[in-house]
C-alpha cells in the first residue's frame, strides 16, 4: 500500500462547532444575547445553543418562574438564527452540567462543543459537581462580566487549570482543541442581569399556577 508522505496535509471533513450557554434564564436578557454573538463572532462558531435548565442545583426553586415561561422568554430573546434555545437537559434528565456534557457528547458525536460563561461563574464553579471533569470534557469559553473578572481570574478554577489557559489572540482555535483548554474575553461587559430584571418586576419570580404562600 502506497505511504503517505509524513508532510502531506489529510483533509478531513470540518466538523459543527456549537458553543453550549446553560442556565435558568430567569428571564432571558441582553446580556445572553451579548456573550451569544460574541462568542460566534470571536470564537469562530456556528452555533450557539441555550440549554434552559429544568432546575439549576444551586438556586433556590422557590423564586424560579416555571420552565415553559423561562423557555418562552429565551426564546423570544434569541433574536439571531445561529442561536438555538433548546429542552436538551430536560430530555436528557440532567441538571448537573458534568452529566449533561457527557450524554450530549454520545447524543451527538460529530459536534465539537464548548462551555460558555461569564466570569462570575468561573468564580463560583469549584462549587459544580465534579466540576473537574467539565473541564476535560470540553473547552471553556469565560466571558467578562462586571466586577467578577479579577476575582475570577485568580480563584480556584483558573488557578488550578492557569496551565490550560489559551491567549485570546489564539481563540478561534479553542474549539478544536484537547481540552482542558480555556480561554478569557475580555470583551465589552454588558450590565444586564436577570436579578435585577425581576427585581424590577419585570419578569415573575415564580410560576403563575402554582399556588404562593
Amino acid at each position: 500500500m502506497r505511504k503517505i508522505p509524513p508532510n502531506t496535509p489529510v483533509h478531513r471533513k470540518r466538523r459543527m462547532t456549537v458553543g453550549l450557554l446553560g442556565g435558568s434564564f430567569n428571564p432571558a436578557h441582553e446580556g445572553h444575547l451579548h456573550i451569544s454573538r460574541e462568542a460566534l463572532k470571536r470564537l469562530k462558531l456556528d452555533q450557539v445553543w441555550w440549554m434552559v435548565s429544568p432546575q439549576n442545583p444551586l438556586k433556590s426553586a422557590a423564586g424560579m418562574a416555571g420552565f415553559e415561561q423561562r423557555i418562552g422568554s429565551a426564546r423570544a430573546m434569541a433574536r439571531d438564527p445561529r442561536i438555538r434555545v433548546t429542552d436538551v437537559e430536560r430530555r436528557l434528565g440532567t441538571t448537573q452540567t458534568a452529566l449533561t456534557l457527557e450524554r450530549l457528547s454520545r447524543a451527538v458525536p460529530g459536534v465539537r462543543f464548548v462551555w460558555l460563561m461569564g466570569a462570575d461563574n468561573l468564580l463560583q464553579i469549584h462549587r459544580w459537581y465534579r466540576w473537574h471533569k467539565i473541564f476535560m470534557s470540553v473547552p471553556l469559553a469565560v466571558f467578562a462580566r462586571p466586577t467578577y473578572d479579577s476575582k475570577a481570574l485568580a480563584g480556584l478554577a483558573a488557578t488550578r487549570f492557569a496551565r490550560a489557559q489559551v491567549p485570546e489572540r489564539l481563540a478561534t482555535t479553542l474549539a478544536y482543541r484537547a481540552p482542558p483548554a480555556w480561554v478569557f474575553m475580555a470583551i465589552r461587559r454588558h450590565a444586564a442581569s436577570a436579578t435585577a430584571i425581576r427585581a424590577s418586576g419585570g419578569f415573575p419570580s415564580s410560576d403563575p399556577d402554582q399556588t404562593q404562600p
